[in-house]
C-alpha cells in the first residue's frame, strides 16, 4: 500500500510538472512597432560605415538586432499582407501588387485578434493590405493615432509607419549643396555602373535613412516621456529592401534582407533571445514570423493557419532552415520568381526567365539614378555584370550570399555546388506546395475559376492540383528542347493552368518551337484567354504575325483589365507597331476612361504609346 501511495505522488508530480512547463506565460506588454518604408539593412549597427544612424545604433544596443530577418515579399503591400493575415501573401491570393482580392474565410488579422485579446490597436497610419480590408480592424488609423489614447490601464499595439525612406524620396533629386554626404564615397553596388545620377541617388538615399532614423529617435523619446518605457517591447524593421534598383521588388538580398530590431524591457527578460542585450541573433525570421510571434509574447494559442514560427516566447520551435520570398506581378508588368534563403545561400527560381529583369515599370523608372544605368547600358558602358539586368534571366540562381554579399556570381551552373542547388530547389517545391501558391495560376484566369470566391478558399478548397501545375511550370522554366513534346502534352491538359505552362514553355523555347506552330494556333482558340495571350506570342516570335493578333485581340477586347495587362506586355515586348493592335488598345484605353480601369492597364497604354510615338489624350 505504502508503495502504491509513493507511486500515485510520484505520477501527481509527474503531472503538475508537465503542466507548469506546458501552460504558457500570460503577459500583457505594450507593443510598439516602428516601421520604415523601402530600406535595406544600410545602418550603422549592421556595419554599414556610410550610414548615420545613432537612434537605431543606440536601440540595437539596447536590445537584440536580427542578422537575418527577410520581408517575404520585395515591396510593399504584399508585404503588409503577409505580416497583417500571418499568411504569405503568395499563399493568400494577394501576391500581385496592388490587387483588393477579399481575404479568405477565417483569415483575421494580427489587430483584429489582439483587439478582442484586450488590446487597444493603432496605426499611424498606413494600410496598404493590397486586399478589401483597410483602417476597420484599428480602434485608431488616421495621422493623429498614438497609444496615449488608449484607455488608463489598458495594454496597447502601436504601428507607426515612417516613409521618409520611400522610393519616392530620390525621384526629385536634391540640389548637390544639399547632400549630406559625399556622393563620390557611396558604396554603390557593383551591379551598378558609377554615373553622376547613380552616385547621387545613393547618398541621397542614405540622406533620407539618416532622417528616418532621427524620426525614430523622437517616437522613442516619446515613449521615454510616457513613462512607459520599461512596459514596452519595441521593433523595428524596414517593410523591404531598398530603392536603387535591383533591389525593391527583386528577391535578392538587397530587395529582401531588411534591418530588425527587438528591445524587451528587464521586467519581460524571459522574452529575451539571448543572455544579454547588446546582441546579435543569426535565427532566420520572415514577416509571416510576426503575427505567430504576437500571440506567443502574449502566451496565446497560434492558429495552425498561420505559415510563421513565433520566434519570441514559450515553446519556440528549432531554428528555421529558410526563408522563403516570392515575386509576381509588379504594377503593370508581370514576371514571377520564387527564393529560398538559408543563413549562407540564396536559391531563386525565375518562371519567366524569357523576360529581362530591367522591365519598364513606370513608377520604378522615375528614378534618375535608373535611367542613367540604361543609358549607360545603351551606349556600352557597362561591364558583363552591370548588363545583366537589362538582359534575359536564368531559370535558376544560386548564391553564396554570405561570401557574395551583393549576389552577383551565380553559382547554379557550377558543379560543386550541385548538391546545395538540389536541395534548396526541392525546398523551394517542396514549400510552394505545402502552401499551395497561387501564383501559379494566371492572374485572369484565377478570377474566372474562382467565381467570386476568395482565392485563398478556392486554392485550399483541394479543386486545384498545385502539384501537377508546379511540376508544369518547373518543367516549362527550363526550356529544354528535349521537353517539347511535354510542352505540348500539356496543352492539351484538362487543367487551364497546366495548359498555361504547356504555352509559356513553347514560348520560352522561342526558335526551337518551329515544329509546333500546328499546337501553338490551336491553343490561340484555347477557352483561357491567358492560354491565348502567351500563344500569340510565342507565334508572333515564330513569324505567324496575323495568328498571333487573333489572340491579342481577342484579350483586349474581353475587357477584363488583367487579360489585357498580359496581353500589351507582349505586344510592348515585341515592338509590334501595326495598325491592327495600334486600334485595338486605343480603343479598350477610351472604354478603360469610361469604366475607370486600372492605372496599369493606363500604364500599358502609356507605355505602348511611347514606343509608338503617338499621344494618347
Amino acid at each position: 500500500m505504502k508503495k502504491a501511495f509513493q507511486l500515485f505522488l510520484v505520477f501527481t508530480l509527474v503531472i503538475l510538472c508537465y503542466s507548469c512547463h506546458t501552460e504558457k506565460a500570460k503577459l500583457s506588454p505594450n507593443i510598439l512597432w516602428i516601421t520604415s518604408e523601402d530600406n535595406s539593412a544600410l545602418l550603422g549597427c549592421y556595419g554599414d560605415e556610410y550610414a548615420r544612424t545613432p537612434n537605431l545604433d543606440k536601440l540595437a544596443s539596447e536590445g537584440f538586432l536580427y542578422t537575418h530577418a527577410y520581408a517575404n515579399a520585395p515591396v510593399c503591400a504584399p508585404a503588409r499582407n503577409t505580416i497583417a493575415s500571418g499568411i504569405l501573401a503568395s499563399a493568400g491570393g494577394h501576391s500581385n501588387m496592388r490587387s483588393f482580392y477579399k481575404r479568405g474565410t477565417g483569415v483575421r488579422f494580427h489587430a483584429e485578434v489582439l483587439r478582442e485579446l484586450g488590446y487597444y490597436c493603432t496605426n499611424t497610419y498606413k494600410t496598404d493590405y493590397n486586399t478589401n480590408v483597410a483602417t476597420e480592424i484599428w480602434d485608431q488609423c488616421n495621422k493623429m493615432a498614438h497609444y496615449k489614447n488608449a484607455p488608463e490601464g489598458k495594454p496597447w499595439f502601436a504601428i507607426f509607419n515612417l516613409n521618409i525612406s520611400h522610393e519616392s524620396k530620390i525621384h526629385t533629386q536634391l540640389p548637390a549643396d544639399e547632400l549630406s554626404l559625399d556622393p563620390k564615397k557611396a558604396p554603390i553596388a557593383p551591379y551598378h555602373p558609377r554615373t553622376k545620377d547613380m552616385e547621387h541617388d545613393w547618398a541621397q538615399y542614405y540622406q533620407r535613412v539618416s532622417e528616418m532614423d532621427a524620426q525614430v529617435g523622437d517616437i522613442l523619446a516619446q515613449l521615454e516621456a510616457s513613462g512607459q518605457a520599461d512596459n514596452t517591447i519595441v521593433f523595428y524593421y524596414g517593410d523591404h529592401g531598398g530603392v536603387l534598383g535591383r533591389s525593391k521588388r527583386f528577391v535578392y538580398e538587397t530587395g529582401t534582407h531588411v534591418p530588425f530590431i527587438v528591445r524587451i524591457p528587464e521586467k519581460y527578460k524571459s522574452l529575451w533571445p539571448a543572455e544579454k542585450v547588446n546582441s546579435k541573433v543569426d535565427r532566420i525570421i520572415t514577416f509571416a514570423d510576426l503575427y505567430p510571434t504576437l500571440l506567443n509574447i502574449l502566451g496565446e494559442d497560434i492558429p495552425e493557419s498561420l505559415q510563421g514560427q513565433a520566434f519570441l516566447g514559450d515553446d519556440l520551435s528549432e531554428n528555421p532552415k529558410y526563408a522563403y520570398m516570392f515575386r509576381d506581378r509588379m504594377d503593370e508588368w508581370y514576371d514571377m520568381s520564387r527564393a529560398v534563403r538559408s543563413k549562407q545561400y540564396r536559391y531563386i527560381h525565375n518562371y519567366m526567365p524569357h523576360r529581362i529583369y530591367g522591365l519598364r515599370l513606370e513608377f520604378m523608372f522615375r528614378a534618375k539614378s535608373l535611367q542613367s544605368w540604361e543609358q549607360a547600358y545603351k551606349n556600352g558602358e557597362c561591364n558583363s555584370v552591370q548588363s545583366r539586368f537589362w538582359e534575359t534571366k536564368p531559370t535558376e540562381e544560386l548564391y553564396d550570399t554570405e561570401n557574395d554579399p551583393w549576389e552577383i556570381n551565380n553559382l547554379a551552373e557550377n558543379p560543386e555546388y550541385a548538391d546545395v542547388l538540389k536541395e534548396m530547389r526541392k525546398a523551394n517545391r517542396n514549400w510552394l506546395i505545402k502552401i499551395k501558391d497561387t501564383g501559379f495560376l494566371s492572374e485572369d484566369e484565377r478570377l474566372v475559376q474562382a467565381k467570386g470566391d476568395a482565392l485563398y478558399d478556392y486554392f485550399q478548397s483541394g479543386k486545384v492540383d498545385i502539384e501537377s501545375i508546379i511540376d508544369a511550370a518547373d518543367l516549362a522554366s527550363y526550356g529544354k528542347v528535349v521537353n517539347k513534346t511535354r510542352m505540348v502534352e500539356f496543352l492539351q491538359s484538362g487543367d487551364a493552368a497546366v495548359r498555361y505552362w504547356g504555352a509559356t514553355g513553347l514560348l520560352i523555347l522561342g526558335e526551337h518551337a518551329k515544329s509546333e506552330v500546328s499546337a501553338l494556333k490551336a491553343a490561340v482558340n484555347d477557352s483561357s484567354v491567358s492560354v491565348s495571350i502567351v500563344a500569340a506570342e510565342a507565334l508572333y516570335q515564330l513569324g505567324e504575325k496575323e495568328a498571333a493578333y487573333k489572340g491579342f485581340t481577342r484579350a483586349i477586347r474581353t475587357d477584363r483589365e488583367f487579360a489585357q495587362t498580359l496581353a500589351m506586355n507582349s505586344i510592348y515586348l515585341l515592338h509590334d507597331d501595326s495598325q491592327v493592335m495600334k486600334d485595338e488598345v486605343l480603343n479598350a484605353y477610351k472604354r478603360m476612361e469610361v469604366k475607370k480601369r486600372s492605372k496599369y492597364n493606363y500604364r500599358c497604354v502609356m507605355n505602348l504609346a511611347k514606343q509608338w510615338g503617338i499621344e494618347v489624350k
